[in-house]
């Protein structure tokens, strides 16, 4: 456990419980494209169902027609049935011919029509004509309705119920005694102008009365009365939404299917990919990692974010696993150098306890002592190298001038450099096709230079010479560090940029380097998109990357370092 700031002991965070997956046909993605696919679809749909402008078109024609049809019959009334003089020794209208007259002129239509007199009494209707009865009406029936007419009738009826109702209608009356103050509508007729009304009849539905004046000479004789339904209307309605209604049916079925089609290419990768990484999460090792990392569908043929999410998905995985591989072989190394100087550094101690020699205590105290420097250094480096990528992944990067970073150093070299030791000298090619100046972390890169000079010191002879020279090409910066060793041994090019690999010259003393600097050195470079490798001078195929070719007298060793510019 670790403890904070504040000296209160620090809990690791537990781990998450796995959760579980949604199954099922529809899930939440499923649900949410079929109500926005089915909203849009419904409303568009109600709106046609409304009808409401269509059906006040059929009426307002029917209203015009039954005018007309009342004008006809009212003018041809005023012509043969008002009499020139009535009881009261005025114009009036002759009962039995308007019936006789309303009769004829009634036959070929099925419009109710009354006859008002001026007095507002009822002189004759069609549903009596030509007795004094009731005249009973027969209508065929149509056939009973099958189960799915029935179901279809529910379905419509349950629609239009939805839909929001109009203005509300007066209920028509009929009174035992009818009077022509009973309708409203006559009453501006008797005054010499059409007029119409809609009123609700329950069960017959809506009723239209149409009035229109009985003239004689301009003078009104009396009102006509015609009175229909709107079945007709209705029906006429009910068709259009019947239709409306199949094609609704229709839509719906194909939306539904390419909604599930849709959903399902966004909701089955999806899970896929969310299986295959909660597979790389909770697996065991880095073995089950590679295997869920190999198992993660690739749906980058789709040429869509799905696409695009599944191939990052593999690319991060991939990379997951090499990074908890190169962990692990990071961990191993480490382990392993560091055992090292632990146990001569053990032995040490444990034998200085046992021996009473003075002389060999101190002796087997040096040993202790050289140890512990070595486990700093070690350490030290191992802290380095393992903080790297994080601090490169953060640091700001910005313009490097990589001449006047060498000169800085190859300054620092001289000023420190001893009677006997190499000289460094610097060269930087005039003819450059321009600045020496790469996007970097200017810290980073004198790491990486300091790291080869000092490995060119430590094989080169006394008084001999380092040759640090810089050039810049069309696209790239080259930096060429060699020096005047023995050279690099054959199949060890590539080598001695590996973690703790060290290969030291004769006679220097065991443990002052930890084998990390040249593998620091590449890290940086290849972060910063370059490319650093080794060489022996006088080979043949020289700028070869990793090539092993080892003259039989190599004159020394080439490091070759390339940023872009």
């Amino acid at each position: 456990m670790a403890n904070n700031s504040d000296g209160v002991e620090a809990r690791p965070a537990p781990r998450r419980p796995r959760r579980p997956r949604r199954r099922g046909a529809f899930s939440p993605i499923t649900r949410r494209i079929l109500a926005i696919n089915l909203a849009a679809l419904v409303m568009v749909v109600a709106g046609l169902l409304y009808l409401d402008i269509y059906r006040g078109t059929l009426i307002e024609a029917k209203i015009t027609a039954l005018a007309t049809q009342g004008e006809l019959i009212a003018a041809a009334l005023g012509e043969s049935v008002v009499s020139d003089t009535d009881d009261d020794g005025g114009p009036g209208i002759d009962t039995v011919a308007a019936r006789q007259m309303l009769a004829r002129l009634t036959a070929p239509i099925e419009t109710r029509t009354r006859l008002y007199d001026a007095l507002g009494e009822l002189v004759a209707d069609s549903r009596n004509l030509p007795g004094t009865g009731v005249a009973v009406q027969a209508a065929t029936l149509p056939p009973p309705a099958g189960p799915l007419t029935v179901a279809a009738e529910a379905v419509y009826d349950w629609v239009i119920a939805l839909l929001p109702a109009g203005d509300r209608l007066p209920p028509y009356v009929e009174t035992t005694a009818p009077h022509a103050s009973d309708y409203p509508e006559l009453r501006p007729v008797f005054a010499g102008a059409q007029s119409s009304a809609l009123h609700d009849g329950g069960d017959m539905g809506i009723i239209l009365n149409v009035a229109v004046p009985v003239q004689r000479f301009k003078e009104v004789q009396g009102a006509l009365l015609l009175t229909t339904t709107t079945d007709d209307i209705e029906d006429s309605v009910r068709q259009v939404r019947y239709t409306i209604l199949k094609l609704f049916g229709a839509a719906l079925a194909v939306t539904v299917l390419l909604s599930l089609y849709l959903a399902g290419t966004i909701a089955r990768p999806l899970h896929r990919l969310a299986e295959a990484a909660d597979a790389v999460r909770y697996g065991q090792g880095h073995g089950q990692s590679r295997q869920a990392g190999a198992a993660i569908p690739d749906f980058s043929g789709r040429g869509d974010e799905i696409g695009d999410l599944s191939q990052a998905l593999g690319d991060m995985t991939h990379a997951l696993d090499e990074r908890i591989v190169a962990i692990e072989r990071f961990a191993a190394d480490v382990a392993h150098e560091i055992k090292n100087p632990l146990s001569s550094l053990r032995v040490a101690v444990e034998t200085a306890a046992r021996i009473e020699d003075p002389a060999g205590q101190r002796e087997l105290l040096a040993v202790a002592r050289d140890d512990v420097l070595r486990l700093d250094r070690l350490i030290t480096d191992i802290s380095d190298a393992s903080r790297l990528d994080a601090e490169l992944a953060r640091a700001e990067t910005g313009p490097v001038d990589i001449g006047a970073l060498l000169t800085t150093l190859v300054d620092i070299e001289r000023t420190a450099a001893l009677d006997d030791g190499p000289s460094v000298v610097l060269e930087i090619d005039p003819s450059a096709a321009g600045p020496l100046v790469a996007e970097g972390v200017e810290g980073r890169f004198a790491q990486v230079f300091q790291n080869i000079i000092a490995n060119a010191k430590s094989f080169s002879r006394p008084g001999s010479a380092i040759t640090i020279t810089a050039r810049r090409g069309p696209s790239d910066i080259e930096i060429i560090i060699e020096d005047l060793g023995p050279g690099i041994p054959a199949g060890k090019l590539a080598a001695i940029f590996e973690r703790f690999y060290t290969e030291r010259p004769a006679g220097e003393k065991f443990g002052i380097h930890s084998g990390l600097g040249l593998s620091i050195s590449r890290q940086i470079i290849e972060a910063h998109g370059g490319v650093i490798f080794a060489e022996n001078r006088g080979a043949e195929n020289q700028g070869a990357e990793n090539q092993d070719n080892v003259p039989d007298h190599p004159a020394g060793a080439r490091f070759v370092v390339r940023l872009p510019a």
